[in-house]
């Protein structure tokens, strides 16, 4: 089968069954302890505190047919990073495989066969790299003394190279399909004893010459996603939400909705009182033969809401809240040096407030899900980010054996943090479960994604600086103001999470001698989830914005204020930064991935030859720099901006640089800045989420606005700093988003003498001062 064969979504069972012939490469399965096997190659990660871990048994993720075909399984949810095609690629790579003979199937949810399977945080290849590396490496080295023995010679003069193992002597080959069978006997090679790859042998890691595997199927309309999936007999759902989180149906009259040609029958979801993690929110259910005559039938139910205790949530009054609270002192969370005393004995001070509303992931597919649940057993189909917690979710809730559920992973038409979690597959599950075990779809709307979503925070930040005479900052103080995510998970600690913290505030890089960080109180008044970069954005956007307002004031050029800032290379001792609480890493050991400030001044270096910084520029034109570390990646991000007399904006040129460490997949390092680009332009330009007496008010891309082609950058460039497999590969996903908006900011302040400092930039006057 070719290269670009459609990609198989099939059952744990059936793949088993299919996989375990005779003549096929499978045998028992074997797991290696995390920790054995991340020191083998040198460094170590935070993938064995993740749950279940990872696996790097060969016969776990591979399988080849007699006619030498490459079967890989893909564990993680792809939504456009091309990580399910990228971790597949490394096995190849490392088991000397042909990759135009390569098939990939998806996994099912399955943590304690796979590994972890939560594909968010930026984290799927820095934690399976090397997993996935040992992985095709055992099954290299069982294919070469499966050849060596069928010839009787030393395993050392054999050597397997594309598809085939040669014997040196000799010249004699073998192919990998005449080997299946023998190689299947061979013990897996301990992790001590594997011969990974040189970086010079490398022929796809660090290539940036393998394409998505399912490219031309996405691209011509035959990739199956979470809305095409289809059962024998299926019904077809839409969901009337409380229009408030916490609220509840008070009264309804279906009558209307009955009457609809299609309509079959409607469901109540009720409202769970313990709304904590991802509680679907309740409501009505209209059941239909088609989810045209569900969404007839549901404009025509007659419901009365009650509420709840979130009905006053404004916007406008809760910002005010956050401002009072971030200009008053509060909690510390970073106390370094003597804060007071340089306040107290500065020659100069400044101070910025600056504000981001929530947003809405509004990933192009909306939330969808199908599911079946009948004699005592569970069966979904659904785009999730973490397929695995769903399937825990959903046997809680149905009070099943994990075992009797089963969780298909479909293609996800973006996700962005939404779908990671499974609301919307639990409403699916509730649906089929009243209706006797018919097959469910339960579809959301545009309306339904925007007006019920876990949103990103709003946030406030406050900074003051203390200047010496010199113009050097000798004290820093940040306020940071925003409802937690964590009041997803548990009671509201109106506080943000050490997490939400290490974002951009604690973590914050600059050799300042004293610097203060608090955090004031905010309640959670709707649904806070996972958002690309979390609170990386509204932290970035205040910091690298002061930071230019300073330069600004003194006269400085900004990216070499930024520098002089940031100060000498040097790996942040954190131990003695002042963190109050423990400091979080994202999850992975300081010690492989510290904050380096080299490398940050680095890529801010890059992204500033690359524009050309300084340059001549026509009127109306202005170049802004910012830059980031997120998700143990640095970023920086300069920009041209072009703005005429009636305050028009467009972008002529992006210049992004990343150091991701060992960069795996180049190709797909360039969409993602390319795609941070286009989203970071969105969220700073046009979009976001306001409440009015509890209500979301936006509904649509009319409302809740996005780039449009007209309005994204026109050229978007991306220079990866090379390095080699020693340097441990970090997110890439994410980071890209946060230094855009400060950068962008920063740019139109130098075309226009204009200093934005809320977002989104929207309707502000842009004209040059």
């Amino acid at each position: 089968m070719s290269a670009h064969a459609l990609i198989q979504n099939v059952s744990r069972r059936n793949f088993l069954k299919g996989a375990g012939s005779a003549a096929g490469l499978v045998v028992a399965l074997q797991f290696m302890p995390a920790g054995k096997a991340l020191a083998a190659v040198g460094y170590a990660t935070g993938a064995g505190e993740m749950p279940h871990g990872t696996v790097n048994d060969p016969h776990v993720f591979i399988t080849i047919d007699p006619s030498g075909a490459v079967t890989i399984v893909t564990h993680r949810s792809e939504m456009g990073t091309g990580i399910r095609t990228s971790l597949p690629m490394v096995i190849a790579d490392e088991m000397e495989a042909d990759w135009s003979r390569v098939k990939l199937v998806q996994a099912p949810a399955d943590e304690p066969r796979y590994g972890n399977q939560d594909t968010d945080g930026s984290r799927s290849m820095r934690h399976f790299l090397q997993p996935m590396r040992q992985c095709g490496a055992a099954m290299r080295q069982m294919l070469e003394q499966a050849a060596a023995k069928q010839w009787n010679v030393p395993a050392g003069e054999v050597r397997a190279l594309n598809h085939e193992v040669v014997h040196q002597a000799s010249g004699r080959k073998l192919g990998y399909g005449d080997l299946a069978t023998a190689a299947r006997d061979i013990p897996v090679p301990p992790v001590e004893q594997l011969n990974l790859k040189k970086d010079a042998d490398f022929r796809y890691m660090g290539k940036g010459n393998v394409q998505i595997f399912d490219l031309h199927d996405i691209t011509t309309g035959k990739a199956q996603y979470g809305q095409d999936i289809a059962r024998p007999g299926m019904k077809f759902a839409v969901i009337a939400r409380p229009p408030v989180v916490g609220g509840r149906v008070k009264s309804f009259d279906p009558a209307e909705t009955l009457k609809v040609p299609g309509v079959e029958r409607i469901v109540e979801i009720p409202t769970q009182p313990d709304r904590t993690k991802y509680t679907p929110l309740g409501g009505i259910a209209v059941i239909a033969t088609n989810t045209h005559a569900a969404i007839k039938g549901r404009e025509a139910l007659k419901i009365e809401w009650e509420d709840g205790p979130n009905a006053s949530y404004d916007s406008k009054a809760y910002k005010a809240q956050m401002e009072e609270a971030g200009r008053n002192a509060a909690k510390i969370v970073r106390n370094e040096g003597d804060p007071e005393k340089a306040f107290a004995g500065a020659a100069r001070k400044l101070s910025a407030e600056y504000y981001v509303p929530h947003l809405a992931c509004a990933p192009m597919e909306p939330m969808v899900a199908t599911a079946v649940v009948a004699d005592g057993q569970c069966e979904v189909w659904a785009p999730l980010q973490y397929p695995y917690g769903a399937r825990e979710d959903i046997a809680k809730m149905l009070g099943l054996p994990i075992e009797k559920v089963t969780v298909h992973v479909t293609l996800l038409g973006g996700g962005f943090g939404r779908k990671s979690q499974s609301d919307y597959a639990q409403e699916a599950v509730i649906v089929s479960k009243a209706l006797g075990g018919t097959p469910v779809k339960v579809t959301w709307t545009r309306e339904d994604d925007i007006r019920h979503s876990f949103y990103h925070t709003v946030c406030f930040n406050r900074l003051e600086a203390a200047l010496d005479k010199d113009g050097k900052v000798t004290g820093w103080l940040h306020r940071t103001v925003a409802p937690s995510l964590m009041s997803t998970f548990m009671p509201d600690p109106k506080h943000e999470h050490s997490l939400e913290l290490a974002m951009g505030v604690v973590d914050m890089p600059f050799a300042i001698p004293n610097v203060r960080c608090e955090n004031g109180e905010a309640a959670a008044h709707t649904r806070i989830g996972w958002f690309r970069s979390v609170s990386n954005i509204p932290h970035a956007f205040a910091i690298q914005s002061f930071v230019a307002e300073i330069a600004h004031e003194l006269g400085r050029d900004p990216k070499d204020y930024l520098l002089e800032l940031i100060g000498p290379a040097r790996k942040i001792d954190i131990s003695k930064a002042g963190v109050v609480d423990a400091f979080w890493n994202y999850g992975d050991p300081y010690e492989t991935y510290p904050i380096d400030t080299g490398r940050l001044s680095n890529v801010l270096n890059v992204a500033a030859e690359k524009i050309e910084w300084g340059r001549k520029l026509p009127k109306g034109h202005g170049l802004g720099i910012a830059v980031h570390r997120s998700f143990l990646t640095y970023v920086a991000t300069a920009i041209e901006v072009a703005v005429d007399d009636q305050g028009n904006l467009t972008i002529p040129r992006v210049d992004t640089a990343i150091d991701c460490g060992f960069a795996v997949n180049p190709e797909r390092i360039r969409s993602q800045m390319e795609g941070a680009a286009v989203m970071g332009m969105s969220s700073t330009m046009f979009s976001e989420i306001t409440f009015e007496k509890g209500r979301a008010v936006q509904g649509n891309y009319d409302t809740f606005e996005v780039a449009h082609m007209d309005t994204s950058p026109l050229n978007v460039r991306t220079h990866i700093v090379p390095h080699g497999y020693d340097v441990p590969a970090s997110g890439v996903g994410e980071p890209g988003v946060p230094p855009f908006a400060p950068a962008l900011c920063n740019a139109i302040f130098a075309a226009t003498g204009k200093r934005i400092r809320t977002l989104p930039i929207g309707r502000q006057d842009l004209r040059p001062a």
